[in-house]
């Protein structure tokens, strides 16, 4: 008994210092994965990184991580304009079946999802802001977006009829979609201005914008998106996503 009884103290105690072991080999691991995601994607921070599951040591071994989490802050996505880019105050992605290779200078995820979030003071840069003709003798501006609550975006126009300001402005409850790059949005219905019903090619010159977000680390793309309360939440997917090398 006394010699099967020091034999499982001594497991014990090897078992503490794999643990151990393993949790210093991950903590070190996600510091370097940071450092390499700032660096290939340019980042202007260090990104947050996770690796999921236990033990650590043995998915290294093997050459592949099943979870990895990533976090990342106000990040510069293009806008397909030039050197235009459009602020991503929130990306966090799950990466599954991670890969790397033996020098540990490359990795691909078989898949990644996640969320990314954009404020409304940033998709405000794809509006028309500036006053635009929609009538005779009538301009408007969109001079704020918001949620609309239902998944809605409440796009508000500030209309002048004469050369006179309207005292309020002109609220349109738009729907928000994704198609390929772009978030759309489109207006549920066309309002009146000043009491007139405007031709609606000339209303949705301005009610309707869309903004084009590409460029997402390692090639994630835009999937769905839903207006909340403080921007646009967007869903991202992407397959054999590259995060390295």
């Amino acid at each position: 008994m006394r010699a099967l009884r020091i034999l499982l103290i001594v497991v014990v105690i090897l078992g503490g210092f794999f643990v151990i072991a393993d949790r210093v080999a991950v903590n070190f691991a996600e510091g370097e994965a940071a450092d390499k995601l700032r660096t290939t994607e340019n980042l202007a921070s260090t990104p947050d990184v996770s690796i999921n599951g236990f033990p650590f040591l043995t998915q290294a071994a093997a050459g592949e991580l099943d979870d990895v989490e990533v976090g990342i802050d106000d990040y510069e996505a293009s806008t397909g304009n030039g050197a235009e880019k459009i602020r991503i105050g929130e990306l966090r992605a799950t990466l599954r079946g991670v890969a790397f290779s033996s020098d540990f200078s490359s990795a691909t995820a078989a898949t990644a999802t996640g969320t990314a979030t954009v404020g409304y003071d940033e998709l405000m840069k794809a509006t028309k802001s500036e006053p635009t003709d929609i009538g005779p003798g009538i301009t408007a501006k969109v001079v704020g977006l918001s949620d609309g609550g239902d998944g809605k975006i409440k796009v508000s126009l500030q209309a002048t009829v004469l050369g006179v300001e309207l005292p309020e402005p002109v609220d349109v409850l738009s729907s928000v979609t994704v198609k390929d790059d772009n978030v759309e949005v489109v207006a549920d219905g066309l309002p009146e201005v000043g009491g007139r019903q405007l031709a609606e090619s000339r209303i949705r010159a301005i009610t309707d914008f869309q903004q084009t977000i590409d460029e997402l680390p390692g090639g994630i793309a835009l999937d769905k998106v839903e207006a909340a309360k403080d921007g646009v939440e967007i869903t991202v997917k992407g397959s054999n996503v590259e995060l390295a090398g």
